[in-house]
């Protein structure tokens, strides 16, 4: 009894949190969703600008507008390994021919989703800069088996925490985040799968550069999969940022094709000059 009690108040939560409120629900996108869909490529991260709640506790803890990422993984057909491709029918049973994320989500865990299912969110995209087609493949593959992995609720507190000076907190609410057991995860948030994704083929994000100016060299050293959060891949200089504003620009000048709606300003009428103002003739 109480345990189906306590799955009902976790449900209730988990759909209120995931809930867009009233005053936001009507805002719409900034990005030209036609545009970005065609020229979206497999291993590109996609960045969202969330309406939900939990989005805005999202916004708050991170300092930054992008509140959820996923990975494109393409149509089911353009997955060329064929025990990934299965993997990846089982978990769609949506059209083969539909484009594909992968994505971490509160109270669904990792899935595939149609990129045609935020046609209204505010998205960008963040492409990794040179990564062979070879390397994007396993990236891809990667995400895929991650597909039915549950959602690390412990991991985003954890993160939340871990903006608060760490000696002010009591031990028990200290974070885990360097206390995990060692192995394969079994629960994952967005922006930390898709980090480890990227890590499988030594891509980097925003790496610990350590300087060894005895030996005059430079090393790189990758971060905890875990501490990773959406607005790393937009700060990260080894990803592209790729913009489609909702309104398309013509050859004349950009500014002049945008449809402004407040009326034409009024002509600046240069005021007479008074007769304080006037110098003294000679």
């Amino acid at each position: 009894m109480f345990k189906a009690t306590r799955q009902w108040l976790w449900d209730k939560g988990i759909n209120w949190l995931n809930a867009v409120p009233p005053a936001d629900s009507q805002v719409s996108a900034y990005c030209n969703f036609d545009f970005l869909e065609h020229e979206v490529r497999p291993g590109d991260v996609l960045l969202f600008a969330g309406q939900t709640r939990v989005s805005k506790v999202i916004q708050m803890v991170t300092l930054s507008p992008w509140t959820h990422a996923a990975l494109y993984v393409g149509r089911i057909n353009d997955i060329r390994d064929p025990q990934v491709r299965e993997k990846l029918q089982t978990h769609y049973t949506g059209s083969p021919n539909d484009k594909l994320v992968v994505e971490s989500l509160l109270g669904y865990g990792t899935v595939a989703n149609p990129l045609s299912a935020y046609r209204e969110e505010h998205l960008r995209i963040c492409r990794p800069s040179g990564l062979d087609w070879r390397d994007a493949d396993i990236v891809v593959n990667v995400a895929i088996e991650h597909l039915g992995m549950g959602y690390d609720v412990q991991q985003l507190m954890d993160l939340a925490r871990f903006l608060f000076p760490y000696g002010i907190l009591p031990r028990r609410w200290r974070s885990s985040l360097f206390q995990h057991n060692a192995g394969q995860p079994t629960h994952i948030i967005c922006s930390s799968m898709i980090a480890r994704c990227f890590q499988h083929v030594h891509y980097p994000i925003l790496p610990v550069i350590h300087n060894h100016q005895a030996e005059h060299q430079v090393s790189l050293e990758e971060r905890d999969f875990r501490l990773f959060i959406p607005s790393d891949f937009d700060y990260s200089p080894y990803f592209e940022v790729i913009k489609y504003p909702a309104w398309h620009f013509s050859e004349q000048p950009a500014y002049r094709s945008l449809p402004w709606q407040q009326a034409s300003p009024s002509p600046i009428k240069p005021e007479a000059p008074s007769s304080s103002q006037l110098l003294p003739s000679a």
